[in-house]
């Protein structure tokens, strides 16, 4: 995956930027795979996202779930967490495919372990810890 820009995310306010930025950007069909090691702030991210569509509900990680759904803003968002996926088989029986193809937004949470699966147009956002404490880099293919 090429890496289009690197950012350096240096507070919590700049997350919460940044998130609601790209939700102003999404349409419906987007999928944002967001990749990095626990506590980078994957969740954290999608929550600014969801607050950027519109979505007012507190956004948590769907860990045992695969798949949360929130409809009450401009675009439905379907956050993944698929850190728990051992069979891609399991994202097919819940029907992934049509939330990747369909009306709303995605956020997929550990998205390398999926790759494959995910939209030729898929935008990936890595994020790592950044040299000091509470700052991330992400480099985006977008």
């Amino acid at each position: 995956m090429e890496i289009k820009r690197t950012l350096k995310i240096k507070n919590e306010e700049e997350t919460r930027r940044f998130g609601l930025d790209l939700a102003h950007e999404l349409k419906a069909g987007d999928v944002v795979a967001l990749i990095g090691d626990l506590g980078t702030g994957k969740t954290a991210l999608t929550r600014y996202i969801a607050e950027g569509l519109g979505i007012t509900a507190r956004v948590n990680s769907p860990t045992f779930t695969i798949v949360k759904e929130y409809r009450e803003s401009r675009l439905p968002l379907f956050h993944f967490d698929v850190y728990r996926v051992s069979d891609p088989d399991e994202l097919f029986n819940i029907g992934a495919d049509e939330y990747f193809y369909g009306d709303g937004v995605c956020v997929v949470e550990w998205a390398d372990l999926i790759e494959e699966l995910l939209p030729e147009d898929t935008r990936y956002i890595y994020i790592e810890y950044g040299p000091k404490e509470g700052e991330r880099i992400y480099k985006c293919s977008f």
